[in-house]
């Protein structure tokens, strides 16, 4: 006999998963927003900084990836496409600015240094297997239909 969820845990799941994707959404928002807001530190020049090929284009571009995915995250439009380019920006991150820094500092370093961006990782699979939930405009969509 298959068990159907109660409605007060189908309530509970909503709204654990619409914090997800604020917590998510918002820190992709808001690092976006600050690559245009402080080029030298986070934008063109971090990207020079670190190695990324074409910075003056890349900056840019990733910052309005971030704001735009990480917009369609906190409403819940497209999530779960929103997500994967999310993942390329969280990847590439990580690759160029943690793991080079195991030779530097040493892992217990790099961790503590990485413990932001293995969160945005996580809860990006997190969304991708999930979905945007119940209270999003993915969820209004779908009841139209």
């Amino acid at each position: 006999m298959a068990r159907t969820a109660s409605p007060e845990w189908t309530t509970r799941t909503a709204k654990a998963l619409l914090l997800v994707r604020i917590l998510v959404g918002w820190v992709f928002v808001s690092e976006g927003i600050q690559k245009f807001v402080f080029p030298a530190q986070l934008g063109v020049g971090r990207f020079e900084k670190i190695g990324i090929l074409f910075p003056h284009f890349m900056a840019p571009f990733v910052g309005s990836v971030e704001i735009a995915c990480g917009s369609l995250l906190l409403i819940g439009l497209f999530a779960r496409l929103a997500v994967l380019p999310l993942l390329g920006v969280i990847l590439v991150a990580i690759a160029t600015t943690k793991l080079p820094m195991i030779a530097k500092t040493g892992m217990w370093s790099m961790l503590h240094e990485a413990r932001a961006d293995f969160s945005m990782l996580l809860g990006l699979v997190f969304l991708l297997i999930t979905g945007a939930g119940t209270l999003s405009l993915d969820a209004r969509r779908k009841t139209r239909n």
